[in-house]
């Protein structure tokens, strides 16, 4: 069933693959696919060999206490990636996303639609779903910074540092106000407005 999961996300990518799809093709009614690993989702992060779920754990940091989300979030990533299982595979999986053609749209299609809904979920405002991008971004500048590219500086801070700076910036993101924007309007409709659409 795994052999026929990376087949089937390989070539239908994250969003378009479906249970039933992964079971017809490895000969398997879908209920069966189900009991062995959960959700597409469970079973997308099976294939990778992935240990950290941030679809699942950053959701639960949003339903606790706002006021130090940020650093929680910070926190959370660093400390993970300072596991040698994690980091191994992080950096493989963040090395693939950038220069494959083929890893590229299996990482957007999993964060568009499994982890960025549930932080834009969890944030009430219209600018939702730039908001949680945004914090997205960050996240995956710094892992790259630190665990890929390995600039001096990223690499020297300590987790307690890194989560002290770039925390309060990911709380701005989520929470913050965010002065002459217009948050009322459409992110997707300002930017089709910008190329004169």
């Amino acid at each position: 069933m795994r052999a026929a999961a990376t087949a089937e996300f390989a070539e239908a990518g994250y969003e378009t693959a479906t249970i039933r799809a992964i079971a017809a093709r490895a000969g398997v009614d879908a209920a069966l696919v189900h009991h062995y690993f959960g959700t597409k989702a469970d079973l997308f992060a099976d294939v990778l060999g992935f240990p950290l779920r941030p679809d699942v754990e950053v959701p639960l940091i949003l339903r606790g206490p706002r006021d130090r989300a940020g650093e929680q979030i910070i926190r959370f990533v660093l400390t993970a990636f300072e596991r040698s299982d994690v980091r191994r595979r992080g950096v493989l999986l963040l090395r693939t996303a950038v220069d494959g053609k083929l890893a590229t749209p299996l990482v957007t299609g999993f964060l568009t639609r499994e982890l960025l809904p549930r932080i834009a979920g969890a944030i009430d405002a219209p600018d939702a779903e730039l908001r949680a991008t945004l914090v997205a971004s960050q996240v995956v500048g710094l892992l790259v910074a630190r665990y890929v590219v390995r600039l001096p500086a990223a690499v020297e801070a300590s987790v307690d540092e890194l989560v002290a700076r770039v925390g309060p910036t990911v709380q701005r993101y989520l929470f913050g106000d965010v002065p002459g924007a217009d948050v009322d309007a459409d992110p997707r409709r300002l930017h089709n407005s910008s190329h004169g659409e």
